[in-house]
């Protein structure tokens, strides 16, 4: 025997030295140091795949005994550029043998422990991109020669972009791993410049076959990557690409929820600057949600069972990578938390487990030492499978059962025997499966005993009689409507596309339902305006995923639906404000008076300045969760009726002046500023409020009554390109305003908009200037415009307009009046107005002594004395009205108190019919509306 490979075989164990002999006569080997005679002794004892791949590349044999140049970087060159034959056989044998060899220095430098594992994983990963990349540009132009190219709308030849998924997405990828694709290109249309066109599907469905030949046949010199295509939008059954519209369609519309996870890790292998931006801009919303997404956990869970299923029906054992505590399991405990949280926080949107991990800390969602030792964990298990599978070249995780291959495993990471290495790595995926638990396990804990009830009134096809007395906090007749009402839901679910996923989630939300008005002691009128809620979202997942896997947010809109009917229709008519209810802390707490504009400016910076669609719908999500913030603190008694009012009017205000200084930009933009002014300059314009905005007063359902005035005296030209009269470009702007206001987008209306109190009415220009404004009332308005004007102030403008308005309202209403004649106008309105609602209408508002009664009252003590007491013009709200007429004597203060406590009790049934039934009782409604009318005859008889 050779001197040579008897001093090798000397270091073996003897199993491994017949595997030896046989593969070093066939190298051609030159004289070596006893360092690469050892490190050769160690590769081919280890690696059967090492053997056939020296022999096959001899002039490799010492790079892969030379540990510095192992360390060295690769070189990702595209292999193909040195050929001058691009036939398929000469580029299919170049880019194996390529493969080949690079494979075989990762291994080599893994075994000899020259680089780390971490460091080998990316190495094949960027030997993946450069192979893949190398073949598609090899298989673009072989088509294009034929076909012609698609060309975007710069002219520019479009890509077909290459989406890697899993490992290879995250740069982690196996030793002989599939690679999961998804071929995607930006938009349809035809090729042009070849010997004939055809449609781009066409043509980069054939580009796709070609590169996954390129790849995926096997041939004398072996395969590239072996190219699993089933991740694409409808799996095999679907195309094999798909233009970014279809990928969006299909992702929104029918994306299930392991498809999330899938996308997580997705990386554009060939990004350009233009179409990867926009299909990573496309993706994004699929896989992160902006609400923190628990739906993440229990899909998890679902994943979970069935693989430990699978793993029973194919009695996997040893498998480092699906069972428990296996690679897999610290993929979905990072992957659960960064879909949990990912949308909120940007930084865990990462595809590297690697940086995930960093990132996870770094949130506080893991523990500095539970984060070092799952990467540890993580990657002892990651350094067994790459040796695994690079024994033969085999895409395999199970430990392997024969000796031989225990030796070689034992060999390759350096342990004594094989007890060593399994209880080092049973150690690590002990470890793993406790973190595992801690994040998404539920345990063995049984269903807890208050489901039960609910399940069974789910499940159960027993008659709404025999399951009524179960129901034991309610009267029978009660607890039988209630099950009826469940029943037609169940009933009108199966008529419905709610699809598999939402029977799942239905069936865990509606037992918790049902426990949660237990608790609260609902009646089945509140599990009514529960499911009308559930109506409009049963076909929605992502709401129901919210409230299954957050409680407190399911427990909140019972409360609400509890306390308030209107809350439970807002909530139905827009779903979007469920996920306000994650934080009940915050759900209850309303802003400062000054901090709705500062919410508001912070929301529209998130939205392009040309983009008025998506404007409008962000004022109107930010005007409903502001809403409904304010109705919860009502309802709970959080804040006292006069506060409700002054919340609803701040925020109104803070709506008002961002819509005007929108449209302000987008009126400049388009006309020019009008003439005279710089763009520092103030408007020259400004929002007058009457009625209920005016005297702060607003509703819930309140429109608002608003008039524009300018102080434009420049009769020129605006200043732009596309010039209009200064006056005419006030009053497009105000067209504009009203359209941000009124326009019905998905999300509604923003506010109704009455403009009638403006200078002649609806016959009267939109902006009228503030000197107009000022002569009609001096000389052209009738009396009850008048009184309009006593609610009346400024809720946008500067100062020097503000102070214009200020001085025409203090002029009209400090006007000395004849008494007679104006109680003879104010009663004559009065009886208009009544003979409009009916002479005998109950409403709060119109009915004899009620509100409108009390607001006549302010009004014409503030017309009738306001000559002569300038205080009772000073507030536009009806309370400090009565008080400046109480201080100089026009009503005694015991009067002005029970008018006052009237108001504010009558106000509040009026809010009340709006969230909830009045709590007064017909007497104590009766008696404040008696006060009224007390005062009403002692002013008007």
């Amino acid at each position: 025997m050779n001197p040579l490979i008897a001093r090798v075989n000397s270091e073996l164990p003897s199993e491994l030295q017949h595997e030896v002999d046989l593969v070093l006569p066939t190298l051609l080997i030159a004289d070596l140091t006893a360092e690469q005679q050892h490190n050769l002794n160690l590769l081919l004892a280890v690696s059967p795949f090492l053997s056939r791949v020296m022999q096959q590349q001899p002039e490799l044999i010492p790079v892969l005994l030379n540990k510095q140049q192992l360390a060295l970087p690769l070189d990702h060159q595209n292999p193909l550029s040195q050929l001058t034959d691009h036939t398929e056989a000469t580029v299919f044998k170049a880019l194996r043998r390529c493969r080949n060899a690079q494979l075989a220095q990762i291994l080599a430098a893994d075994i000899l422990a020259v680089k780390s594992t971490e460091q080998c994983l990316l190495d094949i990963s960027a030997m993946a991109d450069n192979l893949i990349n190398s073949a598609y540009q090899w298989a673009y132009q072989d088509i294009a020669t034929q076909w012609g190219q698609p060309v975007d709308q710069q002219g520019q030849p479009m890509p077909l972009l290459i989406l890697g998924m899993g490992k290879l997405g995250g740069g982690e990828l196996n030793f002989s791993s599939d690679i999961d694709l998804i071929f995607t290109y930006p938009h349809n249309g035809e090729t042009s410049g070849g010997r004939r066109s055809v449609e781009n599907q066409q043509f980069f469905t054939k580009l796709g076959q070609k590169l996954i030949s390129a790849l995926h046949q096997v041939t004398a010199d072996g395969f590239v990557f072996r190219v699993d295509m089933r991740l694409r939008p409808f799996g095999d059954s679907g195309p094999l690409v798909l233009s970014f519209a279809a990928m969006e369609d299909y992702y929104q519309a029918q994306g299930r929820e392991w498809e999330r996870y899938a996308m997580l890790k997705a990386r554009i292998l060939n990004p350009d600057p233009l179409h990867a931006v926009e299909l990573n801009q496309l993706l994004k919303p699929f896989v992160y949600r902006r609400y923190i997404d628990f739906s993440a956990l229990e899909s998890l869970r679902r994943m979970k069972q069935l693989i430990e299923q699978e793993n029973r029906r194919r009695n996997r054992i040893d498998n480092i990578k699906l069972g428990a505590g296996g690679i897999r399991e610290v993929e979905f405990v990072v992957q659960t938390l960064q879909l949990i949280r990912g949308g909120r926080i940007p930084e865990l949107q990462q595809v590297s487990i690697f940086k995930a991990l960093n990132a996870l800390q770094n949130q506080q969602l893991l523990e500095p030492d539970h984060q070092q030792q799952l990467r540890q964990d993580y990657l002892w298990l990651r350094k067994v499978e790459q040796l695994l599978q690079g024994l033969d070249d085999q895409q395999t995780q199970t430990l392997p059962a024969d000796e031989l291959n225990r030796q070689r495993l034992v060999l390759g990471l350096g342990f004594d025997n094989w007890q060593q290495l399994t209880d080092t790595t049973e150690q690590a995926m002990g470890r793993i499966h406790q973190h595992f638990k801690l994040v998404i396990d539920q345990g063995d804990n049984p269903e807890p005993e208050e489901m039960v009830l609910g399940r069974l009134c789910w499940d159960s096809d027993l008659p709404s009689e025999d399951l009524a007395e179960h129901l034991h906090w309610l009267a029978l007749y009660e607890a039988k409507q209630l099950l009826d009402h469940l029943k037609q839901f169940k009933q009108d679910c199966q008529k419905r596309s709610v699809g598999p996923r939402g029977r799942e989630l239905l069936e865990k939300l509606i037992p918790f339902l049902l426990h949660q008005l237990a608790k609260q002691q609902g009646s089945a009128l509140v599990l009514q305006r529960v499911l009308g809620v559930f109506r409009q979202i049963v076909s929605r997942t992502a709401y129901l995923e919210l409230l299954s896997e957050n409680p407190p947010a399911l427990q909140q809109l019972v409360t609400l639906c509890h306390k308030s009917g209107w809350l439970a229709e807002y909530l139905a008519r827009y779903p979007l404000l469920l996920d306000e209810l994650i934080d009940p802390s915050q759900l209850y707490q309303v802003p400062e008076s000054t901090d709705y504009q500062d919410k508001l400016r912070q929301s529209m910076l998130r939205v392009p300045v040309d983009d008025l669609e998506l404007q409008m719908e962000v004022l109107r999500q930010f005007k409903q969760a502001q809403q409904l913030r304010i109705a919860a603190a009502d309802i709970t008694g959080i804040l006292p009726l006069m506060k409700v009012s002054d919340h609803l009017t701040f925020l109104a205000e803070a709506i008002i002046a961002t819509v005007v200084e929108l449209s302000w930009q987008q009126m400049a933009e388009k006309y020019g500023l009008p003439a005279g002014l710089k763009p520092e300059d103030a408007k020259a314009f400004a929002v007058l409020a009457y009625g209920k905005l005016g005297g702060l007063e607003l509703g819930y359902g309140s429109d608002l009554d608003l008039v524009f005035v300018h102080q434009c005296d420049n009769l020129a030209p605006t200043q732009g390109d596309k010039a209009i009269d200064s006056r005419q470009f006030y009053i497009k702007m105000v067209q504009r305003i009203v359209h941000m206001f009124t326009t019905r987008t998905p999300s509604g209306v923003l506010y109704d908009i009455d403009t009638r109190l403006r200078p002649a009415g609806n016959a009267g220009l939109l902006a009228v200037h503030i000197d107009t404004y000022a002569e009609y009332l001096e000389k052209e308005a009738w009396t009850w415009e008048h009184q309009a004007l006593v609610r009346s102030r400024v809720v946008y403008g500067d100062d020097k307009i503000a102070a214009r308005f200020n001085q025409i309202r203090s002029e009209v209403l400090a006007k000395a009046r004849d008494l007679s004649g104006l109680k003879a106008e104010v009663k004559e309105m009065r009886q208009k107005l009544r003979q409009h609602h009916g002479e005998q209408s109950k409403e709060v508002k119109h009915a004899s002594g009620g509100i409108v009664d009390l607001e006549f009252i302010s009004q014409y003590l503030v017309l009738g004395y306001g000559h002569q007491h300038a205080d009772l013009y000073f507030y536009s709200d009806n309370i400090r009205i009565l008080d400046a007429a109480a201080a100089v004597g026009l009503l005694q203060p015991e009067q002005t108190q029970a008018l006052q406590q009237a108001y504010q009790q009558l106000r509040g049934v009026s809010h009340r019919q709006t969230l909830a039934p009045a709590t007064e009782t017909a007497q104590q409604l009766d008696d404040a509306m008696e006060q009224v009318r007390q005062v009403w005859d002692q002013l008007f008889s």
